[in-house]
């Protein structure tokens, strides 16, 4: 394993330590700005529901810039695209911070986004592309380690700079943490980049972003009083044709800008439509359960924070333990049963109430984090154990923007949850009482995935995981075929 010069530390762990800090900024960014969202929507003048634009509109932003990330990359070098997209999302954090209007954070978040497109999964392909499939189940857990310090600092600080000095700087701690990111990639991100040359598929963009905004846009105005639901629906169903029409282009050209005949791969196939629907749930949770401490049971900011902030540290101590289980048990294993068992977590919220001790709220968060994590890691593992070197840079952006839309819907789902909840008791003000239903929902979305790992084989991935299915010998094979 190679090392770098003036550094005895092995490629395998300084990378991944790196593409780590943009990591840590778009999770710092993410968490902190949903423990800020209620005190952000008093300021503004807005409904803290209708303020979920300003997380699906940064969602958004990377679902349709993603799929040019390793296009760029391959053309113009991983450094210099890893480099200008940390430089663009510190620009977008700087006018994030300067908001004064809902359109403005909104504009502001959309230009993060375009930063945050290029920015993780081109760090990702460096990896991929550096790293051997055996090391890598570890070389994600070191890539995933810094990145989960910002779960964890987030809520906690994000509450506290809330609660004690201005929203605004939650978007402004970026900035340092942007610069140390872009020196130690100017110094140490090796610049990969493709053999071959491809052409730019500029129909197959057109398409495909157009198809993916209008399918985000469709599901965050559903729970939006913005657009009658004709014209959301309408937005639903010309994203989706979009899309279609995208998949038969795709099929046609010979480099399409997101290659769906990676979807020919069972374990991709595998890691992307479940992973996908685990997301769902994934990405609702950090917007129902700050609006569930802070509006349903008092909270401020910082203790809501002090609270949220479980879930994550329980993820962090899952990565020193993610390699030994897929090892032990196999991917197929692992994901079916951690699937049911992550999903009954999610919903553990739903018995909170406002009486409900603080001790148990942190230990069921924390649990939850722990099991939800080696999912995660597991899932991303398994997307790219049978994708050969000159698909990764395909496979990272079809992987992202699957990840990126589920998590959009995710938030969408939950607040058309609690708008239906509200509608139903005929009520205008969000309570205690309407949260518990939509933490039940997104448990049940994220459990059906288990029938997607289900189908698995139990040998899948297994140069990646490490886990060796037991064969019989060649003799006692000829005796059962007799």
């Amino acid at each position: 394993m190679p090392t770098f010069p003036n550094t005895r530390v092995p490629a395998r762990i300084l990378v991944p330590l790196i593409v780590a800090c943009a990591l840590f900024m778009e999770n710092l960014d993410s968490t902190v700005l949903a423990t800020s969202l209620p005190a952000i929507a008093r300021e503004l003048g807005e409904n803290p529901i209708d303020l979920k634009l300003a997380l699906t509109s940064y969602l958004l932003s990377l679902a349709i810039f993603i799929p040019v990330s390793g296009w760029l990359a391959d053309r113009l070098g991983a450094r210099l695209v890893f480099r200008a997209a940390i430089a663009i999302f510190a620009l977008g954090s700087a006018l994030a911070g300067l908001s004064s209007s809902m359109p403005e954070i909104i504009g502001a978040r959309i230009v993060q986004g375009v930063g945050g497109a290029m920015m993780v999964p081109v760090g990702r392909l460096v990896i991929l592309r550096t790293v051997p499939k055996s090391e890598l189940v570890g070389s994600l857990a070191w890539l995933t380690i810094p990145a989960l310090i910002g779960p964890v600092m987030g809520p906690p600080v994000g509450g506290f700079i809330t609660t004690y000095f201005s929203w605004r700087w939650i978007f402004w701690i970026n900035l340092p943490i942007a610069a140390l990111g872009l020196a130690l990639a100017s110094l140490y991100i090796p610049d990969v980049r493709a053999e071959e040359r491809t052409p730019f598929d500029g129909a197959g963009f057109g398409l495909s972003a157009f198809g993916l905004a209008a399918v985000v846009s469709g599901s965050t105005a559903l729970g939006l009083e913005a657009l009658p639901i004709w014209a959301a629906g309408l937005l639903l169903v010309t994203g989706a044709a979009a899309l279609a029409v995208y998949a038969r282009h795709a099929a046609r050209v010979e480099h399409p800008i997101l290659d769906l005949k990676l979807f020919r791969i069972a374990s991709f196939r595998a890691a992307i439509l479940g992973g996908s629907l685990f997301r769902i749930g994934i990405g609702a949770a950090p917007f129902l359960l700050p609006l569930m401490l802070q509006i349903g049971f008092g909270l401020n900011a910082f203790q809501s924070g002090l609270l949220t902030f479980a879930s994550a540290l329980g993820a962090l101590f899952m990565k020193f333990t993610a390699k030994p289980i897929l090892k032990r048990f196999g991917f197929r294993a692992t994901m079916t049963t951690n699937a049911v068992v992550a999903a009954a977590l999610m919903t553990t919220p739903a018995l909170f109430t406002p009486a409900t001790p603080a001790a148990v709220m942190l230990g069921a968060l924390l649990v939850g984090g722990f099991f939800r994590s080696l999912q995660f890691t597991s899932v991303n593992a398994l997307g790219y154990a049978d994708v050969d070197q000159e698909r990764m840079s395909g496979a990272t952006s079809l992987a992202s923007v699957a990840q990126q839309l589920s998590l959009s819907l995710g938030v969408s789902f939950a607040a058309l949850s609690l708008e239906a909840i509200l509608a139903e008791r005929g009520g205008t003000e969000l309570q205690a009482g309407d949260f518990p239903l939509a933490f039940v929902a997104i448990g049940l979305i994220s459990a059906s995935s288990v029938v997607i790992f289900a189908r698995l084989r139990p040998d899948a991935g297994e140069e990646v995981s490490g886990h060796v299915q037991p064969r019989p010998d060649p003799v006692t094979a000829a005796r059962e075929r007799a």
